[in-house]
């Protein structure tokens, strides 16, 4: 008989709910308990995620259930540890958190409880053994997929990026440069070198390179809806082919995450739970570009690999899905 795990999510009303909850409707082991939303009470969930409807005829609610097998938190930053504060969650129910807050060490805990860092392509055994997970931030996810094999080797001081994300990445609620007037035949640096994402990116690069790298990121606001592209360089002796051969070999047993030998596009990714890279060699720099869907692979996709993991599936079940090329 096949496991049937039982999920309550809270913080339906938002982009990676929404994303969270379509996964999930079609997961061959899941059942939707309840979604929790508290300006949304008593609304159907298609009222909100209008694609929904025909999907389901689940309503958001104000309780939770302690009925559950796991609690995804989708929920804005400093918002998870509020939650837990203010909410009595059952010690055996495992939950995945979305938000920021224990993504680093030093403030991943609460009470008794130890969030792992899930990106499954750097912490796959300690996941599969953990009840509590911090997902990684989209732009972190996306970098870090790029740099993780050198990483390994030692090969990492200083590092230089950019990368482009989707307006999605700024979450559902109005802002003046998520207005479809502003974003239009638009782009915007922001947070240049201070984004919040390099902290946990850093503590993965350590946590294989045991010595600090620097890595200097500036981040970009795109045309589109969805998606992230980014760019990395830093020197490095390796030819083009054994770079090659090293992201092959690291990747090997990881089911998303490819290695193309021509240049890759946004397109590839979207819609999917995927990463792409492609590799170049510029004199004495190395150059790798990395694609995801910041609310798939980034986000949503990424939590419900985890839960995969945690609950003995398959990492992708519920995650064959296809890119919307054209």
């Amino acid at each position: 008989m096949s496991i049937k795990i039982n999920v309550g999510i809270v913080g339906g009303a938002g982009y990676t709910a929404g994303e969270l909850i379509r996964l999930l409707l079609n997961h061959p082991n899941v059942n939707i308990n309840f979604v929790h939303s508290k300006s949304n009470v008593g609304k159907s969930l298609y009222s909100i995620h209008n694609d929904l409807l025909g999907d389901t005829e689940l309503i958001f609610v104000e309780e939770i259930s302690d009925e559950v097998n796991v609690i995804f938190l989708c929920v804005g930053y400093t918002e998870a540890r509020k939650f837990l504060q203010e909410n009595i969650v059952k010690s055996t129910t495992k939950i995945i958190d979305l938000s920021y807050d224990f993504r680093l060490e030093g403030s991943n805990n609460f009470e008794d409880r130890n969030f792992v860092y899930g990106l499954p392509e750097l912490n796959r055994a300690q996941i599969i053994n953990a009840n509590n997970i911090a997902n990684p931030g989209c732009f972190a996810t996306c970098i870090q997929l790029g740099l993780l094999p050198l990483a390994e080797e030692k090969l990492l001081t200083t590092i230089h990026t950019t990368g482009i994300t989707g307006s999605t990445g700024a979450g559902q609620s109005l802002q003046s440069t998520s207005h479809f007037s502003w974003r239009s035949n638009n782009i915007q640096a922001y947070k240049s070198l201070n984004h919040q994402h390099v902290d946990e990116i850093n503590q993965s690069l350590t946590q294989l390179q045991q010595n600090s790298v620097t890595v200097n990121f500036i981040p970009w606001r795109g045309d589109f809806a969805r998606g992230i592209f980014v760019t990395s360089y830093c020197e490095s002796n390796l030819s083009l082919e054994e770079a090659n051969d090293l992201y092959k070999t690291f990747y090997k047993t990881h089911p998303f995450v490819h290695i193309s030998d021509v240049m890759i596009d946004l397109k590839q990714v979207v819609n999917t739970n995927k990463c792409v890279l492609y590799i170049e060699k510029v004199n004495n720099q190395i150059v790798i570009h990395t694609a995801i869907d910041n609310l798939l692979k980034g986000a949503s996709g990424q939590a419900l690999q985890n839960m995969n993991l945690m609950f003995g599936l398959e990492e992708g079940t519920g995650l064959i899905l296809k890119a919307s090329k054209f």
